[in-house]
């Protein structure tokens, strides 16, 4: 068992029996249960929709090559640059080196969860440079100096109360400030930042290759200000984001802003093309578009896991989890958590430390119906759960256990051979630690069904 599975077995069942997180989530989740069932209901058949984003996801991952030269030669025709990285280490170092060149001392960020993935703010600070981010969510999570819970909502395990104790205590401001309130304090705080900032850096939505242009969906309007103010735009983004057209927006936009929030549309929807052309009132001097990689290759490598990188980060089925619901995001010790996460995260990290991952599902197939690109969620977990074993990431008790349970189970006299007393002593020996200090471990009759059966159904 790696460190990681130890580490997150012990958070399971500290956060999980965790009477205020479990009231706080389940609060927040049931506002956002109703929200999507609401969002949902524009749509005449939802079903077309989810088939036509899946089928075009689908496409571009299956010549993932093509469209990404696509695109870099239309953005680089309006000027902008574009880099290929291909680990976090040389994303981040690309965005150091940009920094430094331009002799930035202030960045500003918007909602973006690659550069968590690449860790850039730390990178950044180290380097005296201060990078801030202008979500409200991730800004609540920053000053607090904690990691985005949830991919979507960043600060979903606080209560409007929390909130309002950590702006007290950093801030000075009233311990019963409502939430309005928090929210101009921030919206005064960050303004003057905007415009005090060298570069902006967001991430991206979708790559759109035909127009070489980033689509940008946001509900504050800080993504825009974000590329609008500085002079220097950086966009850092998976290698997985192209679509093809600007067209299929009119179906990828709706459907995220549905399953994410249960919006019809989010507030702010840009496009952004490359730096300002000549004539151009706004806009930055220079536009830059990291493609990340950092294990996505792997992915596509695979002979079925690949299609998780059609994933639009809605955050339905992290929201959809029982599992998620119960452990919290934090517990999963990656930057993507939930269902896609257990998924993607062994590709993107490590089969041998986070194989676990997708052992922790009920594999109830929610994750999969809630999935806005038909992505079939349980299914690859069960996958990912078999190329662990192939590939040899098992202990020797795990094959060991498994090859006598095997044995047993297919000749049922080895099952006859021992009473229940007998049976129950070996569970409570071996599996009484994996079975949970919370759960009782079920009594074995002493007869057998077949015994049972045969005393009930066969007599003379």
């Amino acid at each position: 068992m790696s460190e990681k599975h130890k580490l997150f077995l012990k958070d399971s069942e500290k956060v999980a029996f965790d009477a205020d997180h479990r009231k706080r989530i389940s609060f927040n989740m049931s506002k956002y249960d109703v929200a999507v069932e609401k969002g949902k209901s524009i749509y005449n058949n939802l079903e077309t929709a989810r088939k036509k984003a899946s089928e075009t996801k689908l496409k571009v991952i299956r010549d993932l090559d093509n469209y990404i030269i696509d695109f870099t030669e239309n953005f680089e025709k309006r000027g902008g640059k574009v880099l290929f990285a291909e680990s976090d280490k040389n994303a981040a170092q690309f965005v150091l080196d940009i920094a430094l060149k331009k002799g930035a001392k202030k960045v500003v960020k918007s909602k973006s969860m690659i550069t968590e993935e690449i860790e850039l703010n730390e990178l950044l600070e180290k380097n005296g440079i201060e990078s801030l981010e202008t979500d409200l969510g991730e800004y609540i999570v920053q000053i607090a100096g904690e990691k985005p819970y949830h991919i979507v909502t960043p600060a979903m395990h606080k209560s409007k109360e929390d909130i309002a104790k950590l702006f007290h205590e950093k801030f000075g401001i009233s311990r019963e400030s409502t939430p309005e309130e928090i929210t101009s304090f921030v919206r005064d705080l960050l303004r003057e930042k905007f415009l005090e900032a060298d570069i902006g850096i967001t991430g991206a939505n979708f790559v759109v290759a035909n127009q070489g242009a980033i689509a940008l969906t946001e509900n504050e309007g800080n993504g825009f200000m974000a590329f609008s103010f500085p002079k220097t735009h950086i966009v850092i983004c998976g290698i997985e984001k192209i679509i093809p057209d600007m067209q299929d927006l009119d179906i990828f936009w709706p459907l995220l802003a549905t399953h994410g929030t249960g919006q019809p549309m989010t507030a702010y929807n840009s496009l952004i093309s490359g730096p300002g052309q000549p004539g151009e009132p706004d806009g930055p001097e220079e536009m830059y578009v990291i493609f990340l990689d950092n294990g996505r290759t792997n992915l596509l490598a695979t002979e079925r896991q690949w299609v998780a990188l059609s994933c639009i980060r809605c955050g339905a089925c992290l929201n959809a989890c029982p599992v998620y619901r119960n452990i919290g995001g934090y517990t999963y010790g990656t930057t993507y958590s939930g269902p896609i996460g257990s998924v993607i995260t062994p590709y993107l990290k490590s089969i041998d430390n986070y194989k676990h991952l997708s052992f922790a599902s009920s594999l109830c197939g929610k994750c999969t119906e809630v999935c806005p690109v038909n992505i079939p969620l349980h299914e690859l977990l069960l996958v990912n759960r078999n190329a662990s074993v192939e590939k040899g990431y098992t202990t020797t008790m795990e094959k060991t256990t498994m090859w006598g349970w095997k044995k047993m189970m297919l000749n049922s006299k080895y099952m006859d051979m021992f009473n229940g007393k007998l049976k129950n002593w070996f569970l409570s020996k071996f599996f009484r630690k994996t079975w949970g200090n919370h759960r009782e471990l079920p009594q074995i009759s002493n007869k057998s069904f077949r015994k049972q059966y045969r005393e009930k159904y066969q007599k003379d």
